[in-house]
Order: structure tokens, then sequence, then C-alpha cells
């Protein structure tokens, strides 16, 4: 089985596990996936994530993170697909639910939060929406 969207099947493990109430979830490993992760342990949506070897085939093991028992994050969604890129200026990253979310943007500084893009005054691909 081949996979098209890579980061689409993280983002609907991590929202299946939440929904599921797991700990931990586990998603093949790409650098990508790291860097997108990198931002929601910073914001404060996961507790943390660490690279496995299993079977000889890198995996990354991501803790999810509960608050009295309900998901930390409420809605996660893919905004820019491998069919459909959605491309923005610094001016235009949309922002989340008035600043309680955030939009993960991919630019040519990184992958970033949007009000760090808008800080740098950098725009890129909207990868996913996170409340």
């Amino acid at each position: 089985m081949s996979l098209q969207d890579p980061i689409s099947n993280m983002l609907t493990v991590i929202r299946n596990g939440l929904m599921a109430k797991h700990v931990s979830v586990v998603t093949p490993h790409s650098k990508m996936k790291e860097k997108i992760l990198d931002v929601l342990v910073s914001e404060g949506y996961l507790i943390g994530y660490e690279v496995v070897d299993v079977d000889n085939m890198k995996k990354i093991k991501v803790t999810l993170k509960y608050y009295q028992g309900k998901p930390v994050i409420q809605s996660i969604k893919r905004c820019s697909k491998p069919s459909l890129r959605h491309y923005t200026s610094s001016n235009d990253i949309p922002m989340v639910l008035d600043g309680l979310g955030v939009t993960i943007v991919s630019t040519n500084q990184g992958v970033l939060p949007d009000y760090k893009a808008k800080q740098l005054n950098v725009g890129g691909e909207i990868i996913c929406q996170v409340e």
C-alpha cells in the first residue's frame, strides 16, 4: 500500500489516538513530520515524541497530551494537500480561534507557527491548523 499524503496520515493517527484515549501513537518517520511535531510540542499540544527503530525501520512515537481527561487538541485539520497546495503571504496567514489555535506554515526559514511567520514576515505553504 502506498501512502499518498504521509503528513495527513500522521495527523489522522494523532486524531484517532486522541479519540481512543491512547497514551502514545506510532507513525512512520520523516524529517518533515519531525519538524511539524517540534511545533506541536513547543506550542503545548503534545507532550513529546521520540524516534524509535521498529523492525529496522524508523518510526516516530508521539506521546499525546490530555488535560482533565480531555485531549488538548480539539481539532487538527490538514489544509494543503499534494493535489491542492495552499500558499500565502505573511499578511494573509489565517488565525485559528483568534490566536487560541495555531496554523503551521512551511516557510523558507523552516516550519513555523503562524505568529512566528508573521514576526519574521515570511509566507509559505499552510500545512495544518490546530485547535
